[in-house]
């Protein structure tokens, strides 16, 4: 692995780094956190017009630049510097890859061109509150999360014209705003029962879909209702839904944990600025030795957490050969440590504010809400290391696991 970054990349990071300065300062990011779309759509016109951020990771022949997954989750580690709110994640990272792997060359050609322009945004719809374990990021995704041919979750009926689904997905990101909906439901009854992922158009008749109060409001969710709606399946029925889901999550542990990497690094360089400035008994409380001990710490911290996530972006870049459990290791461990990073180093930006740390006008709340947000979307961090123990077999003894 080359740990230099390349030209390119450095661009990437640099442009973008001043495009989000300049459009996503702490007045912008609260208008934007406030506005019915949960973010800024001129924001995001710039990002995809600009950068083609959109579609970095999409290959040319649908409109994309073509770039690996390295650059993508570099990108995104500056985004996560400002907390910008854009349907990046949820379109670029959850929803478009699915559509690569899985759709027909009917599907693909019309929809990625649109996913990489920006001019269409999408969403992955999981049933309930599962879409960790649908990403097989803290457990096996056998398939009983999206409803498990019984009563619940989303279940898909075949007609002759074609499918409609029946069910509701709570915790959807960007689902109150997406264009296009991937739908994860189960097919077949209880005898039968499978995974099959579903088209649907955001304004569908059926669709009902309302914004929640999350905790971390730079991160908007939907709850999206689905009334008998018709929908295209995505792909054929013999499509490997599970295992698509699976390799997608190793993907997005990646770039989630480079995200995080962002957060936690500006959230320790605005604690350090202010520790220079403010002063107590004479001086500035940055030069007494606990304070520097204390930051010294975070900045251990982010800096191992950096280098795990670039080595699960390079890893899951590289692809695994058959059989090789490295990039499954790699992305929930790389993931579980920068989200300890981004909690630590938001827990000690509002401790070393001191009074101002805990006011609603400070930013410093909206850091340690994006790491307790996503903690409880894609972690807890305890359960995305015991699924690296698991997959690497780390308690098996003799080819029996440990009791």
């Amino acid at each position: 692995m080359d740990t230099r970054l390349t030209a390119e990349q450095d661009e990437i990071r640099r442009t973008l780094r001043e495009l989000l300065h300049k459009r996503c300062g702490a007045e912008e990011l609260r208008a934007a956190v406030d506005s019915p779309a949960g973010h800024d759509p001129a924001l995001w016109t710039a990002l995809a017009d600009q950068l083609g951020l959109p579609g970095l990771a999409l290959p040319e022949a649908y409109g994309g630049v073509g770039c690996p997954v390295t650059d993508l989750a570099l990108a995104c580690e500056e985004v996560g510097r400002v907390l910008a709110p854009s349907p990046l994640l949820a379109t670029a990272v959850l929803a478009a890859p699915l559509i690569l792997a899985l759709g027909t060359d009917a599907q693909r050609a019309d929809l990625l061109p649109r996913l990489a322009s920006g001019a269409l945004t999408a969403a992955l719809a999981v049933p309930g509150t599962a879409l960790t374990t649908a990403l097989a990021l803290t457990g096996g995704n056998g398939g009983e999360w999206a409803g498990g041919g019984r009563a619940g979750g989303v279940q898909a009926r075949r007609e002759e014209a074609g499918w409609r689904l029946y069910g509701q997905a709570d915790q959807v990101l960007d689902g109150h705003r997406a264009g296009l909906l991937v739908v994860a439901a189960h097919a077949g009854g209880f005898a039968r029962s499978r995974t099959l992922l579903f088209l649907v158009a955001g304004d569908a008749a059926g669709v009902v879909r309302t914004r929640r109060t999350a905790l971390d409001a730079t991160r908007p969710q939907g709850r999206v209702q689905l009334r008998d709606v018709r929908a295209e399946l995505l792909g054929d029925e013999d499509a490997d839904v599970l295992a698509a889901l699976a390799a997608l999550g190793d993907t997005v542990a990646a770039v989630l944990a480079a995200e995080a990497v962002g957060a936690a690094d500006r959230a320790l360089e605005r604690t350090v600025e202010y520790v220079r400035q403010r002063e107590q008994f004479g001086r500035a409380i940055g030069s007494f030795q606990a304070v520097k001990h204390r930051l010294a710490d975070v900045y251990v911290q982010v800096q191992a957490a950096r280098s795990a996530a670039y080595y699960a972006a390079w890893a899951t870049a590289q692809g695994e050969p058959a059989g090789d459990r490295t990039g499954e290791l790699v992305g929930g461990l790389a993931l579980a440590q920068a989200l300890e990073a981004l909690r630590c180093a938001a827990g000690e930006a509002i401790q070393l504010h001191g009074g101002i740390g805990f006011t609603w006008e400070h930013e410093a709340h909206l850091y340690f809400k994006r790491a307790a947000g996503d903690e409880l979307l894609f972690g807890p961090v305890h359960r995305l290391r015991a699924r690296a123990a698991e997959a690497g077999r780390f308690f098996e003894r003799e080819g029996v696991a440990a009791r």
